[in-house]
């Protein structure tokens, strides 16, 4: 049973099962322990839920809704979660940024469920008013969303794209916006925020989608929100949305561009029918031999020597942030070096106004030493056209998909947007890197 290793939290366990029976069914599938290794009264690490001695401390109520809070860190997986984020940012991931966004979507959904939780507590409406005051829907958020939109919006406050705002019009320096991440920091230490989430032991999970614990919990998550469904009571009366659960089967923006762009510029054997093929040799020989009929020619296959070539296009007055530019450019880089694909860079307008070929030494500072003219309005027909003339294998659009699409290339086209979505364009397929 789930309090079996919990002195502590033993009491609180057993009345949750009793008030919310998703919950309850979620709490048997955890480790619970008690631990005096932090000044806290519960974290997580990922994989067990610890119970401080100031646990013991609180309320009864308020251990029912903190041991809530806990169960719901492990089950939507927020550990492992963490370290694919902090995978993909690398030292520029924030930690506690992302702490504080689970922890607020958690209270929320708690709060809405009829939960009690330790106050002052971080909840997800007074953590948009602080950080992001022109978001008013809380049902649209996961954390991975509100984590990025936060870095996102503290970049173009005026210390990401030297103050433009995504369409090259200047910013005056004095009318910078607030950095809302760290007005998401400064709200959640006068909350009492403590970071309760640790990094989750073991090696960082590589396909999140694809990892047997994440479908597990999914699983078991559908089968408790059932429960509390026919109980009605608990979470299991709230939609899913709010309950901030991972976009299982749905890969991070990244692996989808390196699995598109990778695809594109794999050469395909293609048959030299100067040259016969070895089986076609062996079968001939042996039917010589035996006096049969000579086979079909076979034909060698031989490699394309053509080099790839990737085309990517950087819309200069859309509304991408430096951070997302140099994840993007991080991505385009790899893809380079593993493929051996040649790499240019077009930065355009309504015409290009910059080429430049990626030499392979330092792909990612080298794309980011760039020079990107800012301003001007959008047309990707020029821009196109002069791909084009590279003989590229694919072309690569970072734009907002705000101009005329022009007429569709012989090849690939991959747009790559800032935003959740945009119109459909006529041709090319559609990547969002608001993730």
């Amino acid at each position: 049973m789930s309090a079996r290793h919990t002195r502590r939290a033993g009491a609180a366990l057993r009345r949750l099962s009793e008030e919310d029976p998703a919950l309850g069914a979620l709490a048997l599938w955890c480790a619970h322990r008690d631990s005096d290794a932090r000044d806290m009264a519960a974290w997580t690490d990922g994989r067990s839920i610890f119970y401080g001695p100031g646990f013991e401390l609180l309320a009864a109520h308020e251990q029912v809704g903190l041991a809530a809070h806990q169960v719901l860190h492990l089950a939507l997986r927020h550990g492992p979660r963490a370290q694919a984020m902090h995978s993909r940012f690398g030292d520029r991931y924030d930690d506690e940024l992302f702490n504080i966004a689970c922890d607020a979507i958690l209270n929320q959904t708690l709060v809405e469920a009829g939960h009690c939780i330790p106050r002052p507590a971080v909840l997800l409406p007074d953590l948009l008013k602080a950080a992001l005051p022109e978001e008013t829907q809380t049902s649209r958020w996961d954390a991975e969303g509100l984590y990025v939109r936060l870095m996102t919006e503290s970049n173009r406050s005026g210390k990401g794209n030297g103050g433009g705002d995504g369409k090259g019009k200047g910013r005056d320096p004095s009318e910078a916006r607030p950095d809302p991440a760290q007005a998401a920091r400064d709200f959640a230490k006068q909350k009492g925020f403590g970071s309760d989430l640790e990094p989750a032991p073991g090696p960082v999970e590589g396909d999140e989608d694809e990892s047997p614990d994440a479908s597990e919990w999914q699983e078991r998550i559908a089968r408790a929100m059932e429960a509390g469904r026919s109980a009605g009571r608990g979470i299991g009366t709230l939609s899913h949305r709010l309950l901030d659960l991972p976009q299982i089967g749905m890969p991070p923006w990244e692996r989808l561009l390196r699995r598109m762009i990778s695809k594109a510029v794999t050469h395909v054997p293609r048959p030299d029918w100067g040259t016969p093929a070895k089986r076609w040799l062996a079968a001939d020989s042996a039917a010589a031999i035996e006096g049969r009929f000579q086979p079909a020619f076979q034909p060698a296959r031989r490699p394309d020597r053509n080099r790839a070539r990737v085309a990517v296009a950087i819309d200069t007055s859309t509304s991408i942030d430096n951070a997302r530019l140099s994840l993007f450019a991080a991505q385009v880089a790899g893809i380079g070096r593993r493929t051996g694909a040649e790499v240019h860079v077009l930065a355009f307008d309504t015409v290009v106004t910059g080429h430049t070929r990626m030499q392979g030494i330092a792909w990612e500072s080298e794309i980011q030493r760039v020079t990107f003219a800012r301003g001007g309005g959008t047309d990707f027909g020029p821009v196109i056209a002069k791909a084009m003339e590279l003989d590229p294998s694919v072309i690569v659009m970072l734009t907002d998909l705000d101009g005329p699409c022009g007429p569709r290339p012989k090849v690939p086209v991959i747009w790559a947007i800032p935003q959740e979505t945009a119109p459909p364009p006529p041709f090319g397929k559609v990547i969002s890197l608001a993730r």
